[in-house]
């Protein structure tokens, strides 16, 4: 059981370092070429970890292999256009100037079902109103509605408004965070001073503490 745990662990540590040297990109977004990376690597970690008559290398030297393989495709997709275009795709229009373009959509093979959720899901009941919808190639549906159904900005309104800047994390559970205080050029002094004006004691009261480069500050204190 011991073996099977250490085993475990090394195939862990070994694909989650494989994973983060491919970049937060990948982490969010899964291309065709990822998605596939990452049931190879699955069925190549579980078969050693399971039988312990199999070295450990055998699965490693894979899964290595492999994330070295996707590192190289990732340099060229990012230097190449064509090559990017041929291993990710291309996004498709599906929709423009509130006209569903059934070409595209029997392409993808997009279901009007599905392609009616998606707009749902963004806010969009109405098609008209949609100036373009586009099918990216990580699946994910762009919905770029017409100006005038946009909701207005201050610069629309002619409204001064103030920057409120990067909210930091200064307090969190109970502890505070020296090196965003540092950040942000407050004092724990100044920390605690507003706290109690919050109506709270002490750190130890205050479960989430969020101040802006402006000065704002929010505060959520511990549930009792």
């Amino acid at each position: 059981m011991f073996t099977g745990l250490i085993r475990t662990m090394i195939f862990y540590l070994v694909i989650i370092v494989g994973i983060r040297l491919m970049g937060k990109r990948q982490v969010g977004e899964l291309e065709p070429s990822e998605l596939v990376l990452s049931l190879l690597i699955a069925d190549l970690a579980a078969v050693p970890m399971q039988d312990y008559g199999i070295p450990i290398t055998t699965g490693i030297f894979p899964i290595l292999t492999l994330l070295c393989l996707t590192m190289i495709l990732s340099v060229l997709t990012m230097k190449n256009i064509r090559f990017r275009a041929l291993l990710c795709g291309r996004p498709s229009i599906v929709i423009r100037d509130g006209q569903i373009q059934q070409q595209e959509m029997a392409r993808n093979r997009l279901t009007v079902d599905e392609l009616l959720e998606e707009l749902r899901s963004r806010g969009y009941t109405d098609l008209s109103v949609v100036k373009y919808a586009v099918l990216e190639t990580s699946g994910q549906l762009s919905v770029l509605p017409y100006a005038n159904q946009k909701p207005p900005t201050a610069r629309d309104l002619e409204v001064s408004v103030t920057e409120g800047g990067l909210p930091l994390v200064v307090v969190s559970d109970g502890c505070l965070l020296e090196h965003n205080l540092e950040a942000l050029g407050r004092t724990r002094t100044w920390v605690e001073r507003e706290i109690r004006n919050r109506g709270c004691s002490g750190l130890e009261d205050v479960f989430l503490l969020l101040v802006d480069q402006a000065g704002g500050v929010y505060l959520a204190p511990k549930e009792e």
